[in-house]
């Protein structure tokens, strides 16, 4: 087991490049189950999630290569094992694998999935999906099991706008008879990542980015080479992480278009925003003013960086509130963020930040992913030395941050503990 170990203090200075997404990647990698012939990914993040999908990926007998940073897979000789243990349960994007097979072999069986602890995210909406396509989905031994005849295209309302629902019944219906019609869809870049994938595979996806989306189903998909996007969780990650500092950060290798909602209230804030055709620049300001932020379904401020943007509100004039209705329990590194120093309280679906905190060094837990980027940035900005574990959550959606953290001139080791 690891630990993470910070000595704050440190204005962060220089460039730094940004990984594929991982949100994309968990999604990209099962559709490459609906070919039958190789698909090529680029640009993948090298994180644990994502070689943990490898991993599985060989368990139904994909044939897998590394070449140049590539990751080829083959799925022609696939076979339609149970997946109802083991790995899936270390991973929450793990349900992709439902709408794959199911799109594939016309039956499924997986179990609930994994991953950050985040409160109830429950997956209705895809089994709603997948039964308005033709299937019958049944819950039994911890595992769902999917069977269909034949799968048909079919007309989706979403209740809630779910990305993961959206992706999963998009999955299924690529390989469905006729045309599956998504109404109130999610219509975040990764989405649009997917659906780029599967028309170059050769269904025929209209509408991605909207909140309608037409799949027309193809009997047959034929691998591609693919280009995953660039992650704009971890670019917003490296923007407030410089605010934070007061440093000045260069963020390549990402679509501003995609940053705006961050970009946005980093220059509310006080902070600069410099733009450029694939990278940001971030000049730190010498006080900030407090602010209110919203999570919402993209275009709005993503709940993946609340978090994260909640340890810089510390150190802005006046009192914050941050209201995230999307999860829960993403308010766990609240209690973490108080043992060093910041006056935060949670108010129901908000969370309460008076500022100009000076925050300590102390030893902290990540609860999950974005908790752990939370307690990254605080310990970035905080006097003495910050020890935090649950490392592991971190490590599932960041590729390399403590080398890309001291590129920037932190001060940031791993210790054994």
């Amino acid at each position: 087991m690891e630990k993470l170990m910070i000595k704050g203090g440190r204005p962060l200075y220089g460039e730094v490049q940004v990984s594929g997404a991982k949100n994309s990647a968990v999604a990209l990698i099962p559709a490459t189950l609906l070919a039958e012939s190789t698909t090529i990914l680029e640009n993948l993040p090298h994180i644990r999630d994502v070689l943990i999908y490898v991993e599985i990926l060989k368990d139904l007998g994909a044939e897998i290569s590394q070449e140049n940073g590539e990751l080829h897979i083959d799925a022609g000789q696939l076979t339609n094992l149970p997946m109802s243990d083991g790995k899936v349960k270390e991973l929450r994007a793990s349900y992709y694998l439902m709408g794959a097979l199911l799109g594939r072999f016309g039956e499924a069986t997986v179990g609930l999935p994994g991953g950050c602890n985040l409160g109830p995210r429950p997956i209705d909406q895809h089994i709603k999906g997948f039964e308005a396509l033709g299937a019958k989905v049944v819950h039994r031994d911890g595992a769902l099991h999917l069977f269909a005849s034949k799968l048909k295209g079919a007309r989706v309302y979403l209740d809630v706008v779910s990305v993961g629902a959206t992706i999963n019944i998009m999955l299924a219906a690529a390989r469905a008879e006729g045309q599956t019609v998504i109404e109130n869809a999610a219509k975040e870049p990764e989405i649009i990542d997917v659906a780029t994938l599967l028309t170059a595979m050769g269904a025929k996806v209209k509408g991605a980015g909207t909140d309608v989306i037409r799949i027309q189903g193809c009997a047959k998909l034929t691998g591609c080479r693919h280009s995953v996007i660039p992650d704009r969780i971890e670019a917003g990650t490296f923007m407030v992480a410089a605010a934070a500092t007061q440093g000045e950060v260069t963020v390549n290798n990402l679509i501003p278009k995609h940053m705006e909602p961050v970009t946005a209230k980093l220059r509310e804030m006080g902070a600069e925003v410099e733009e450029w055709d694939e990278a940001l620049q971030i000049r730190g300001g010498k006080a900030y003013q407090s602010i209110h932020i919203r999570t919402l379904p993209y275009p709005g401020f993503p709940t993946d960086l609340q978090q994260p943007f909640t340890s810089l509100l510390t150190m802005a004039c006046g009192t914050s509130f941050v209201v995230d209705n999307i999860y829960s329990s993403r308010f766990r590194h609240i209690d973490e963020l108080s043992r060093m120093g910041a006056d935060v309280r949670v108010e129901g679906s908000s969370a309460v930040i008076r500022g100009q905190a000076s925050l300590y060094g102390a030893q902290v837990r990540a609860s999950d992913l974005r908790a752990g980027a939370a307690l990254v940035i605080a310990g970035l900005m905080a006097s003495d030395i910050t020890e935090i574990i649950g490392v592991e959550h971190i490590n599932r959606g960041y590729q390399d941050l403590v080398g890309k953290l001291k590129s920037l001139g932190s001060e940031i080791w791993r210790e054994s503990q």
